[in-house]
């Protein structure tokens, strides 16, 4: 409604609710749908959100996935040019693509990296007097705006961008030059510390070892499933693919499910 509402053409799909279809193989889940039918249609833009609307993954024209790093990003940007971006800093979380975080700092923006979680984000945005702030995931923060997530809003600030300079969102998103990034979800049958599994600890370090500075890994427990999730990310795809894997098959080996 609040795009029509400014005269957008609007195309809608996944708006059919039977009160168990929440978030059903459709919205910022399952962004894929929104990617086809951007092309398909000839949009300009694609808009996707979760069942209670916090998030919001978007698709530029071409079809190619822009998710939550790269809309932060976009947004941070345009916001330090108008002199909207309060202490010139964003917060983000461990999971944000390192290519994201060497953007922000080339346009002069400091990025505090906060826990994984809206709720850990937005602490410490106030902690650090930041008023954006997002995830990966899509939950961006616009604390100008609201006090929490807000996938509408977040989506009217990248559409506000793009009227503004007259400029695509593929054309906005290639600018943020992302490094490749793997993540694995591994089940498993119980949570000791990471630190005591000396398997995982050591492919842990020859993949830390591999990647230098080019890189990083990031290992932990889901609070909310029994799934331990691993992230890589460095420059050459493949070593990237490799070395979660090896940790992941570390992972199984030692408490896998």
């Amino acid at each position: 409604l609040v795009f029509w509402e400014l005269d957008a053409e609007v195309e809608v799909i996944g708006d059919d609710p039977d009160g168990f279809n929440i978030n059903a193989n459709c919205g910022s889940l399952f962004p894929e749908k929104i990617q086809k039918g951007v092309v398909e249609k000839g949009c300009d833009v694609g808009i996707a959100f979760d069942g209670d609307g916090d998030r919001v993954i978007m698709s530029d024209e071409k079809g190619k996935l822009v998710d939550g790093d790269t809309i932060l990003a976009i947004a941070a940007r345009e916001m330090k040019k108008q002199g909207r971006l309060k202490n010139n800093r964003v917060v983000t979380t461990t999971m944000t693509n390192l290519g994201v975080t060497r953007f922000l700092e080339g346009h002069g923006i400091e990025v505090i990296h906060s826990r994984i979680g809206d709720r850990y984000v937005i602490q410490d945005m106030l902690t650090h007097d930041a008023n954006l702030g997002g995830e990966q995931s899509g939950h961006l923060i616009f604390l100008d705006y609201n006090t929490t997530g807000d996938g509408i809003v977040a989506a009217l600030q990248i559409l506000s961008i793009m009227q503004a300079t007259g400029t695509t969102l593929s054309e906005l998103a290639s600018e943020v030059k992302k490094f490749p990034q793997t993540q694995i979800n591994t089940p498993v049958k119980e949570k000791p510390p990471l630190k005591t599994l000396k398997h995982l600890q050591q492919e842990i370090k020859n993949a830390e070892l591999s990647l230098g500075q080019e890189g990083r890994v990031l290992v932990r427990y889901s609070g909310t499933e029994n799934v331990c999730r691993t992230m890589v990310e460095g420059v050459q795809e493949k070593q990237v693919q490799e070395l979660a894997t090896a940790i992941s098959r570390a992972v199984k080996q030692e408490i896998g499910d």
